[in-house]
């Protein structure tokens, strides 16, 4: 039982982790935007094989309890919540009810993927 746990948690943790990687890669430039861009892309290009180290193996293992649009799905969701945070925290960019209204929408949408009914 604990095993089979760990097999649904495993894909979720490991995703959240890599989309932490992710959004430093893609967005974490632009508190430098006078650095050259060769070497935002160079630094964003070394942060995302840390996302890749984690992402392949989070749907490696995700996908023996997940379908691939399970896992799809739920990498959009963990994108969105970890860019939040990201936005308010590092970006200091809040986000606005609207925002947080539209980010709503989607993982409403995203629930539809999951509803075994």
């Amino acid at each position: 039982m604990q095993s089979n746990i760990l097999l649904y948690a495993a894909p979720v943790i490991l995703l959240s982790l890599s989309n932490v990687f992710m959004t430093f890669a893609w967005y974490g430039h632009l508190k430098f935007k006078a650095a050259p861009l060769i070497i935002v892309i160079l630094a964003s290009w070394a942060i995302a094989f840390f996302e890749y180290c984690l992402a392949v193996p989070a749907n490696r293992i995700g996908h023996g309890v997940y379908s691939a649009v399970e896992l799809k799905t739920m990498q959009e969701v963990i994108t969105l919540a970890v860019f939040a945070v990201f936005s308010v925290l590092y970006l200091n960019e809040p986000l606005t009810l609207r925002q947080l209204g539209g980010f709503a929408l989607i993982a409403a949408g995203a629930a539809l993927v999951f509803y075994k009914g």
